[in-house]
């Protein structure tokens, strides 16, 4: 820096000169302890680098490693099979999966639910494996009710399920890796004995309605098949059709004998004197018959115990029966259709990879937990900072 040349100034009084510059000298840089001062005084230290430091000490010094066991499986049904239609190319395109996604979402709903904590406790003390000693205070379980259990349980426990493939993924967490992989194996036990509960329970109501159609097709049979025995029982007649057939014939005969008596006693009458008594003869033969198929057909047409009113009644049930034997045979068909259809579309579970043994811990995550609280508390401190110092314009 280029110094001006100095000035004699005088002061009164005084005989000697002073030597005054026309720029101030520098002022020396400020020490050490100035800025370490100004450092700990800093709001950010204390927002930002502080809480950092702090939350770096934990995950490095304290935390606990957490072990994570890793299942897949997939949720099919025997209706699976691949199909040659528009229908199912399109399905298949647009990423459809029909009733065996519906069921892989029930299933993933379950492993997340109040539910599936219960069971699994009653099975493995949950409550033990995830307060052991070799746990830290802020990542082990602190309380045992149902409902924090269950808040806790779903921040160690994940499922997941691809629609794009149908594969749903169990992640578990825990302190050990043997807690991780008994745990995942339960839930998947408990999984595939919800299937196959929901499974038998379409199986029976696909089943109810069918086996109710043949109760009732089967009690028909039995009142139609009751009605016609108690009909024969009352007419003292085992086939009133071949009864009233028999009938038929018989009045036929004797019409025939009627016709043969006619034509002889025509023939008799054209060689022989009127007061023959052969003529007397045929007349009283002719005359019995006429009385005699009168008689018939009066009593089997006339009055409530005629024959065709005991033939109609006799029709009318045969009728009923055979309407009742063909109710039978349709509500058995349409019962072993059911069951074959539900015996197709039974659910169960495939699993893809089976729960494995942790090596390693997995958690918790140090490098991106540090660097997030960092990330978040930095973004705080300057929306903060911006704020007051606008504050403090508009103030001014």
């Amino acid at each position: 820096m280029k110094l001006s040349p100095p000035t004699i100034v005088f002061k009164p009084g005084k005989a000697e000169p002073v030597e005054a510059w026309s720029e101030a000298r520098p002022t020396p840089p400020p020490r050490p302890e100035r800025r370490l001062r100004r450092f700990l005084r800093h709001p950010f230290t204390w927002c930002v680098l502080v809480p950092t430091l702090l939350v770096t000490a934990y995950f490095y010094v304290l935390a606990s490693p957490q072990h994570v066991s890793e299942a897949r499986f997939v949720v099919r049904s025997r209706a699976d099979a691949p199909q040659l239609s528009l229908g199912a190319v399109i399905s298949a395109a647009t990423g459809g999966g029909g009733g065996s996604v519906t069921d892989a979402n029930s299933v993933r709903d379950f492993l997340l639910s109040h539910d599936a904590v219960m069971r699994t406790q009653e099975q493995v003390d949950l409550i033990a494996m995830w307060t052991r000693d070799d746990a830290d205070f802020f990542a082990r379980l602190r309380y045992d009710d149902p409902e924090r259990l269950t808040k806790f349980y779903n921040s160690m426990v994940s499922a997941s399920l691809d629609t794009s493939t149908g594969v749903t993924t169990l992640r578990v967490r825990s302190f050990r890796p043997s807690d991780s992989q008994q745990i995942a194996t339960t839930l998947l036990s408990l999984s595939e004995a919800l299937v196959n509960s929901l499974s038998e329970r379409a199986r029976e109501d696909a089943l109810r309605i069918a086996r109710a159609e043949l109760v009732v097709a089967e009690q028909r049979v039995a009142e139609s098949r009751a009605a016609l025995t108690r009909f024969r029982e009352q007419q003292q007649d085992l086939d009133s059709a071949g009864t009233a057939t028999a009938a038929a014939t018989t009045i036929s005969a004797m019409e025939s004998a009627l016709t043969a008596a006619n034509a002889e006693l025509r023939e008799r009458m054209a060689y022989m004197r009127p007061d023959n008594p052969a003529l007397q003869v045929t007349r009283n033969r002719i005359e019995a018959l006429e009385r005699q198929i009168a008689a018939e057909r009066a009593r089997r047409t006339q009055g409530d115990d005629a024959l065709a009113q005991q033939l109609g009644s006799f029709e009318r049930l045969m009728l009923e029966r055979e309407f009742a034997d063909r109710q039978l045979a349709s509500a058995t068909a349409s019962l072993e259709a059911a069951r074959v259809e539900a015996q197709r579309q039974q659910v169960y579970i495939a699993r893809v990879v089976e729960p494995n043994l942790a090596v390693y811990p997995l958690y918790p995550r140090k490098i991106i937990s540090v660097g997030s609280v960092f990330l978040g508390l930095s973004v705080a401190f300057g929306i903060g900072w911006l704020l007051v110092a606008g504050m403090r314009e508009h103030a001014v």
